[in-house]
């Protein structure tokens, strides 16, 4: 069976609850705190949840951090390709999480940023195994690692792009060279229209289609009008199941994690996408990036 295998960082998530946003050079109280596995580790652990083979080969600390994300990962089943780093605790990411649901990120880095080419090696990827690809993981230093490594991947791995925020930002040059190795892009519609520089929604896959390898998968998300899935030529809408939101954290990589499970267990995009909006939907009403349902809850919902 194909694996979810990522190459991204996992770091712990440290969400606050605030009323609102300080101004600058203000202050506010946090009513909430809870630690969290996150970045990766979400992807990874819906698609355990799922039912898929999942490996994480980033890299992690010894220290608190570090514990709290093996555990995680262990916990659903996750193996773990590297080992922890003994000279550095695993960083996090600071989530403040206002009372709309939007979320506004302070990242402090560690040792997840610690890889080679060759403890990338060591998830061992083979034809059919699904590949996530971090746009975060395109900043130094662990942008050439990660680049040295996609160049020596067998032919039959699906590299997932993730773009993230962050893919916009980079030279034309290196979008191409990352694109021009992925076979599926998987992101949100901002990110998206970023990188194609095209308003309407639904012309940005073709685009984005353009730049990529050879029968390529394009699937965007929407919120809560669903997500597009563009393959073969056509874009197929897939409605979403729209809920009252209590926490948007982590609702994209579980979208993501279960998408990419549902193709590992040889489900067609289309259905595979229609799982994920459900995941992602049940996802929103509980707190923390850990929140993926499990493959029964999933059934349970759509029943």
């Amino acid at each position: 069976m194909p694996r979810v295998l990522h190459t991204a960082q996992a770091l712990v998530d440290i969400i606050v609850e605030v009323d609102a946003l300080p101004e600058r050079g203000g202050n506010t109280n946090a009513r909430s705190e809870q630690r969290y596995a996150g970045g990766a580790t979400t992807i990874l652990i819906s698609a355990a949840r799922t039912g898929a083979s999942a490996v994480h080969g980033g890299a992690h600390g010894t220290g608190p951090n570090g514990d709290l994300i093996r555990a995680a990962l262990e916990r659903d089943g996750v193996l773990i390709a590297d080992t922890p780093r003994t000279s550095a605790d695993t960083g996090y990411c600071l989530v403040m999480l206002e009372p709309t649901a939007e979320r506004t990120f302070l990242t402090v880095y560690g040792a997840e940023r610690d890889v080679t080419a060759e403890s990338f090696a060591r998830m061992d990827p083979q034809p059919g195994d699904l590949l996530c690809v971090s746009g975060y993981t395109l900043f130094e230093p662990t942008r050439e690692p990660l680049l040295q490594f996609l160049d020596t991947l067998p032919p039959g791995v699906e590299v997932v792009l993730d773009p993230g925020d962050a893919f916009a930002q980079f030279p034309r040059e290196l979008q191409d060279r990352v694109l021009s190795r992925t076979t599926v892009w998987t992101s949100n519609a901002h990110e998206a229209r970023a990188v194609s520089g095209i308003d309407a929604l639904v012309d940005t896959p073709l685009a984005l289609r353009r730049r990529m390898a050879p029968r390529s998968v394009i699937i965007v998300r929407d919120g809560s009008r669903g997500c597009l899935v563009f393959h073969h030529g056509r874009g197929t809408h897939i409605p979403a199941f729209p809920q009252r939101a209590v926490d948007t954290n982590g609702a994209g990589d579980t979208h993501t994690g279960v998408m990419l499970a549902e193709r590992a267990l040889g489900a067609d995009w289309e259905s595979a996408a229609t799982r994920a909006n459900a995941a992602a939907a049940i996802a929103v009403t509980r707190r923390g990036p850990e929140s993926a349902p499990t493959r029964a809850e999933v059934d349970e919902f759509l029943a």
